[in-house]
């Protein structure tokens, strides 16, 4: 699956209605900006994050210390509760 001819090989980022590629650390850079607005304009809560219990252990602590540490908020909810 890894080498199917479709697979993304570098980040694309939108300028207006196409997508271009680009370096890591624009694409990076453009994610955290986008974070960071998200929280600016609508508060912390305007951020969710759902995580999955098929993945690893250490993968949903990280993603809910980045909703809480990062973004501020509680909105972690995952189908482990299920």
């Amino acid at each position: 699956m890894s080498h199917d001819k479709a697979r993304l090989e570098r980040p694309l980022v939108r300028d207006g209605e196409r997508l271009r590629v680009a370096s890591w650390d624009e694409a990076l850079d453009r994610a955290a900006a986008g974070f960071a607005a998200a929280k600016r304009m609508g508060g912390p809560n305007a951020f969710g994050l759902f995580s999955c219990s098929k993945t690893t252990n250490e993968l949903n602590f990280l993603s809910q210390k980045f909703a809480r540490v990062v973004m501020g908020c509680n909105n972690v909810d995952s189908c482990n509760r299920t």
